[in-house]
């Protein structure tokens, strides 16, 4: 408005000056007559002067009538407020509220009180610390707000500035309850399959077969019955369970008791039963649901079987899975897969091959054995490979002197990010998580990618490979390509070297035979013995250096021993074989009287890998999950960021010790 008349103002003044102007003219000719017009001319100007000095005043008036008004009015609203109202000093304590507040609250006397004596839940030094505008959600006395807080300037005297914090108290305790409760009601969808069930049916006599169906059949229907869902079975050894979410939580919290009570199973039968169960979680649609629990399904019997695992969106959960599986395979699979492989390879210009970071005896050995394959279709064969290491140098040597024509097949991962087309073939051996291999962009260029693993299944996976050989109970990703060869090759026509590299990435992960070794196991070596494997030669490819054995030595010595019955070694010094080190120290500890597991922290380019092994009882692959590793229940590993090994060594024990009281309490 004052900008108004100041425009206004500068207009009527060249009026006046044009005016001025006409009365000197007319003054040069009539004098008396401009004297007359010059008095009236000057009363104008002091009339309009006084006018907008008035408006002023009165709009002046005005605005701080208005602001007294909305001030009245604001302190109207902040006392009525249909919501509870809380003023805080800056350290907490309370210095007014309104009539809500302190009903919600339902005390006396809490002016001058700290807030959080009387709500615990608040965080008053993260609100201070925001200075902003937000809210946060405060659960008190079994209702629930949403708290939005203000920090508001203020002046407290005449000299001296101040902030205040306000909480808002927003109840919203009829819509959480609502929330609560279409969570608790979604439907779950479980799939539960016997893991052994023909190898039960067929082993236990006929007169108790009866009886083990018929309690495997009971157990499953009363564990539905009791935890307010229903199950139907589809097949002989398939069921379908339905629960409600709330339901599923008080199951989580009993672990899956579930899977115990159908391994304690003995009316007749000769082996244990096992049990896996797929849990869907959580989905869109009831089909959204059910695909959640095929793919937890097919997760968990890749795992090895006798768990169950949680899938709610791309979270898992796992449970169980403590035993060792049994053996489970028949050779109609491996023809099958031979068979399918083959097509693929005589489909595609070029197969490339590609193992682990850090390749072992397992995956060097089993990469060889694809190239072979792919070698007796006629086409060209190509292994990723960084490089040799410690744990490969004595064969990578043994081609250089036997085989230097593999040396053309062995690429670096950028070259074959360059070769790679269209028309290419991807097969990952010995590893199914893209990030733990040589060059995870290569899944990403592979129309075609091919699985070939031996490890339980973790929550990374190959997306959508077009062939998949995943097998827990194999011993070694060398022995499923024994298999594959062997039903690919006529008269199994492989080279001394080729065979001696299968076998000895049998022995590796066998430690000599030793562990996870079925009746396959040996007929794969016997294939490989047959085909030209030398023992002699094989042991030699195990052998380390003077070195090697003093800083294996040395870890041994300095380990120490927790929980009475799992042994801990260190390796600090960042050297090029420490993994090789911490795998091999690993495997001796276990000699040790009493150990059950082992695990060797060593550093290798600023991070810490874990090297875990077990006689069984403990499953290491359990405890390594927990920092991303994996493996087999008796052989697994890890590995941890850019962390000291002090605190590394903490997080393992930690892990450990949460592993063996989940074991006690079940």
């Amino acid at each position: 408005m004052k900008e108004s008349n100041i425009f206004n103002w500068k207009d009527t003044k060249v009026y006046l000056i044009v005016i001025g102007c006409l009365i000197a003219i007319i003054g040069y000719y009539q004098p008396i007559l401009a004297l007359i017009w010059a008095i009236a001319l000057a009363y104008l100007i002091y009339h309009y002067i006084r006018t907008i000095d008035d408006k002023e005043r009165e709009w002046t008036r005005y605005i701080e009538e208005l602001v007294e008004e909305f001030d009245s009015v604001t302190k109207h609203a902040v006392f009525n407020m249909p919501f509870p109202l809380v003023m805080l000093e800056m350290d907490g304590t309370i210095s007014w509220y309104n009539t809500r507040f302190i009903e919600m609250i339902d005390e006396k006397d809490i002016l001058n009180k700290g807030i959080e004596e009387l709500i615990p839940e608040l965080d008053m030094e993260e609100i201070a610390q925001d200075q902003g505008e937000a809210s946060i959600d405060i659960r008190y006395k079994n209702r629930y707000y949403d708290v939005y807080y203000n920090i508001v300037d203020i002046e407290r005297t005449i000299s001296e500035k101040g902030n205040i914090i306000m909480l808002y108290w927003v109840d919203r305790t009829a819509e959480k309850r609502l929330s609560n409760r279409y969570h608790d009601e979604q439907l779950v969808l479980c799939l539960a399959y016997v893991d052994n069930y023909d190898e039960v049916r067929n082993s236990t006599p006929g007169v108790s077969r009866p009886l083990v169906l018929a309690e495997i059949d009971k157990i499953i229907g009363s564990y539905a019955t009791d935890n307010n869902g229903f199950a139907r079975k589809y097949e002989n050894d398939r069921y379908l369970l339905v629960f409600e979410n709330k339901d599923l939580e008080e199951i989580k919290k009993r672990k899956f008791d579930i899977l115990d009570r159908i391994r304690k199973i003995d009316k007749g039968n000769t082996i244990s039963i096992t049990l896996s169960m797929g849990i869907g979680e959580n989905g869109k649609n009831p089909n959204r649901t059910y695909e959640y629990a095929k793919a937890a399904m097919d997760i968990a019997l890749g795992r090895g079987g006798d768990q169950a695992v949680v899938k709610q969106d791309d979270n898992l959960s796992f449970y169980g899975g403590k035993t060792k599986a049994v053996e489970k395979r028949n050779k109609v699979r491996s023809r099958v897969i031979s068979h399918a492989l083959k097509q693929l390879i005589d489909q595609s210009d070029r197969v490339f091959v590609i193992g682990h970071r850090n390749a072992d005896m397992d995956s060097f050995g089993a990469a060889i054995g694809v190239i072979r394959a792919v070698r007796s279709r006629g086409k060209r064969g190509y292994l990723v490979l960084s490089g040799p290491n410690p744990s490969i140098i004595h064969i990578y040597n043994r081609i250089k002197m036997e085989e230097p024509e593999y040396l053309d097949s062995i690429i670096p991962p950028d070259r074959a990010m360059e070769m790679m087309d269209e028309s290419s073939l991807l097969v990952a051996v010995d590893n199914h998580r893209p990030s733990f291999t040589e060059k995870p962009e290569l899944f990403q260029l592979a129309d075609k990618i091919v699985l070939i693993d031996h490890h339980r299944r973790g929550a990374e996976f190959i997306e959508d490979p077009v062939l998949t050989y995943l097998e827990p109970y194999a011993s070694s990703t060398c022995e499923l390509v024994t298999e594959i060869l062997y039903y690919m090759l006529d008269d199994m026509e492989i080279s001394k070297f080729e065979a001696d590299a299968l076998l000895a990435g049998i022995a590796m992960d066998t430690k000599n035979f030793t562990y996870q070794t079925g009746v396959r196991t040996f007929e794969a070596a016997s294939i490989l013995k047959r085909a030209g494997a030398d023992t002699a030669r094989v042991k030699q490819l195990f052998k380390d250096d003077f070195n090697t054995f003093l800083n294996k030595a040395e870890v041994i010595r300095r380990s120490k021993i927790v929980f009475n019955r799992v042994a801990i070694g260190k390796l600090d010094e960042d050297m090029d074989d420490s993994i090789l080190i911490a795998a091999q120290a690993a495997n001796d500890l276990l000699n040790i009287n009493g150990i059950e597991a082992s695990f060797v922290l060593a550093r290798l380019k600023e991070r810490i890998h874990i090297s875990g092994r077990s006689l069984g009882d403990i499953s290491v692959q359990l405890i390594l999950e927990r920092f991303g590793g994996g493996g087999h229940l008796t052989s697994a590993g890890a590995q941890l960021g850019k962390i000291s090994m002090e605190e590394a060594e903490k997080k393992l024990i930690d892990s450990i010790g949460e592993y063996l009281e989940e074991g006690e309490e079940e």
